[in-house]
């Protein structure tokens, strides 16, 4: 639950990146230890917070975090967060933060600039085997204050009862977006659209990316909202909705597009990885397919999103801490958790085990080779959640009118 909610829950992000301004240690982000200078008080215990996605998450994390402390003698407590955002922030707020915690890169921006935030990228041998643009992603001015504990991106998931129904083969997957445009047509009945998703820049952003556009650049560092190739894109989406073969996930009385699809009111859907967990809870029924999205005139593209483990500037154990998310990023783990509650892993070294595991699910992880991020600068979120409010009236506005908006707000943060 909490990836497809994840863009609903960067609206808090703009609490909680003031309130780090008002804690932490104080110090600057460039004073921040070094090799060799981590603190190691083992009395005190660490202290880690999730934000679970229910008690197979949890279990599994309590599990890994407890074989760690009796390996290395250490006393641990593992917390499920209700609102993890506003508890980082309370806790940075009052100098007395979790040790280790999940951390959104549309979080890390607001407290790394604080000084909340440990800097222990260079405590981590293996950090180039992840993937470039989730380290980067996890990066504020040149420091990697977070490892990705995971990661997700987007792909094209079928109703194969129906697609069968409108007399669809394999052949007919599509391969680019006129392919879509047609399945999508033939998919549409009465009862249900041939496609939806959630009017979001994390759904919507899929198509920008195939133009070869975004709402940023692929370094993160300039705002390319209204461009060229993000005005094609957003403007094939209102095409598909127009058409009446598309709809939004809240056009069709639903929460997300996982929902849409669930229910039976789409036949496609945009979705995540975690939609698979989903599926096989509350719709078992459903027969389904996972395939790549459809290029678009610039080629393949998708979205990415991760979550990192973070560390508090403050913790008088930071060498125990970088210690356990060494651990709970090493492989075994990690296909622990796979096998738990069906995450990726973000480390490339890992993935043709993964994708060994979970050949159905082969699509998603071969997404990372192409898929962009959502922009992680201090404010972004606050653009974005404007952005997907504006998306909601697609179908009565002007793409353009939406990306100039955005731009604009955007060139505000990317100066």
């Amino acid at each position: 639950m909490k990836r497809k909610l994840a863009v609903v829950a960067s609206t808090f992000s703009v609490l909680a990146m003031l309130l780090a301004g008002c804690g932490g240690s104080g110090f600057s982000s460039e004073n921040s230890p070094t090799s060799g200078s981590l603190t190691s008080d083992k009395t005190k215990g660490l202290n880690i917070l999730i934000a679970s996605s229910g008690d197979p998450e949890t279990k599994a994390v309590k599990k890994a975090v407890q074989d760690w402390a009796t390996k290395n003698d250490r006393k641990v407590t593992v917390s499920v967060a209700s609102d993890i955002n506003q508890q980082l922030s309370q806790g940075f707020a009052s100098g007395s933060p979790a040790d280790v915690f999940y951390l959104a890169p549309d979080q890390l921006a607001g407290y790394a600039s604080s000084g909340s935030l440990l800097a222990y990228g260079d405590q981590i041998s293996n950090r180039d085997d992840y993937y470039p643009s989730l380290l980067q992603s996890l990066t504020y001015k040149g420091k990697l204050y977070a490892i990705p504990k995971d990661v997700s991106t987007l792909q094209l998931v079928i109703n194969t009862d129906m697609w069968s129904a409108a007399g669809l083969t394999a052949s007919d997957y599509p391969k680019t977006w006129a392919q879509l445009e047609n399945v999508a047509k033939k998919l549409t009945t009465s009862s249900h659209v041939g496609l939806s998703f959630s009017p979001q820049y994390a759904r919507v952003g899929t198509f920008m990316a195939q133009a070869g556009g975004g709402l940023v650049n692929a370094k993160g560092t300039k705002a390319t909202a209204n461009s060229e190739q993000s005005l094609k894109g957003l403007t094939e989406v209102k095409k598909l909705i127009a058409s009446g073969s598309t709809a939004f996930s809240s056009d069709l009385g639903t929460g997300w597009g996982g929902e849409a699809f669930g229910t039976g009111k789409a036949a496609m859907t945009i979705e995540g990885n975690w939609i698979l967990g989903s599926l096989a809870a509350d719709y078992p029924s459903v027969k389904y397919k996972v395939i790549a999205l459809p290029s678009g005139p610039a080629g393949k593209g998708t979205m990415q999103f991760t979550n990192g483990w973070g560390i508090a500037e403050d913790s008088p154990d930071q060498k125990g801490a970088v210690s356990l998310v060494k651990y709970l990023t090493s492989e075994s783990v990690i296909m622990e958790f796979a096998k738990a509650f069906g995450i990726m892993p973000g480390n490339s070294k890992f993935a043709a085990d993964w994708e060994k595991e979970y050949p159905q699910q082969a699509p998603f992880i071969d997404g990372l080779k192409y898929a962009i991020g959502v922009p992680a600068a201090k404010g972004a979120s606050t653009v974005v959640s404007d952005f997907d409010s504006q998306l909601a009236q697609l179908k009565n506005t002007e793409p353009k009118a939406i990306l100039d908006k955005t731009q604009t707000n955007l060139e505000a943060i990317y100066k």
